[in-house]
């Protein structure tokens, strides 16, 4: 299973790369910078391979990602609130790029980094590992912190994303990745029809700035019980007022009830395609792109709202100010790993 390699462009003359993974059945493209995933090629029911993931043809398209397509965002995933927090009787300030929160850890958050990267190919499997070391205070988090993100696609249809964190000091680590989703292919319809299954009976209440209350709610009688599926469309079109906070759509931190047990089905009936996700992470985010702008091409195709959504395995979000959430907090010296199995295949 050969990895290509092609220059993609450069940031502050440091070279960046598109490296594209292979096994015969899937086609996986990523750069180094901001280990950005840029295609996902998998066949439909009938044959067509298509690519399913929002993406750009430029490197410029990606250095003002305003959506994060495609990228690990970190350290820490999702809002927190005030853009601060107090760690160890010591408070830390963050860039407020999301009114007064900070949002996926700020402009200089992993998005934005040119990562190394080393790619290993074997007969079963193709491996990229990209490692970076955010320095202390980069981004206003304390710690020098080494992080390592691992691809994998393997003879399964199995695309593995890997998270591994080390810190010198204590610190918060909550990674994941913010690649858009739209099995239809090559984006010719919209995901308000895909049907989606999560097993969650609880989900994140959100304020009308998308940050959690702090409540759990359960997902029983609302367009928020996915546990046996259900349309996107469902949510979009509902008078809930969780739907309406997230902007007619979901933004919202899904608590799951098994972990690598086909907990997470995206599925698109015209085309056939099918996307399990299996995680070892507390919850996911379903974002369903209610605040894509329409103001740039994602490969030809001109951006709209809805035209992919996100499913973002993680820790809960702005966790640190919450103490009924488990923590993201990463001790010193200690080692955060998660792993997040995507599975591609098609319902003939």
């Amino acid at each position: 299973m050969p990895i290509s390699k092609r220059l993609f462009g450069k940031v502050n003359e440091q070279e960046v790369y598109e490296y594209t993974l292979k096994n015969g059945g899937v086609e996986i493209s990523c750069l180094n910078y901001g280990c950005i995933i840029t295609k996902v090629i998998v066949p439909d029911r009938r044959g067509n391979y298509e690519n399913i993931v929002i993406g750009f043809q430029e490197l410029a398209d990606y250095q003002r990602n305003s959506i994060f397509a495609g990228a690990v965002v970190g350290r820490v995933a999702g809002r927190i609130r005030d853009a601060q927090f107090v760690l160890e009787g010591e408070n830390y300030t963050l860039p407020s790029n999301d009114g007064p929160n900070n949002l996926h850890s700020g402009p200089k958050g992993f998005h934005n980094v040119v990562w190394d990267a080393t790619a290993a190919d074997k007969e079963e499997e193709d491996t990229i590992e990209f490692s970076h070391t955010s320095l202390d205070g980069a981004g206003g988090y304390p710690g020098v912190l080494t992080a390592q993100i691992t691809y994998t696609l393997n003879n399964k249809n199995e695309f593995i994303i890997h998270y591994r964190g080390q810190s010198d000091k204590t610190t918060l680590f909550n990674p994941t990745n913010h690649t858009y989703f739209n099995l239809s292919g090559n984006f010719k319809q919209d995901i308000s029809q895909h049907s989606l299954k999560i097993d969650s009976s609880r989900f994140l209440e959100l304020t009308q700035q998308l940050l959690p209350t702090g409540k759990l709610l359960d997902v029983t009688d609302t367009v928020f019980d996915f546990r046996t599926g259900r349309k996107i469309m469902e949510g979009i079109n509902s008078i809930n007022p969780q739907n309406t906070i997230a902007g007619q759509g979901y933004d919202h931190p899904f608590v799951l009830d098994s972990n690598h047990n086909g907990e997470i089905v995206l599925q698109d009936e015209e085309s056939g395609r099918v996307l399990t996700i299996e995680t070892d992470a507390v919850g996911v985010v379903l974002y369903t792109g209610n605040h894509i702008p329409g103001d740039f091409d994602i490969y030809g195709v001109k951006s709209r709202r809805y035209l992919g959504l996100c499913l973002e395995t993680q820790g809960l979000p702005d966790a640190i100010h919450h103490s009924n959430f488990p923590p993201c907090i990463l001790q010193k010296d200690q080692i955060s790993t998660t792993t997040t199995t995507y599975t591609f295949s098609v319902a003939l």
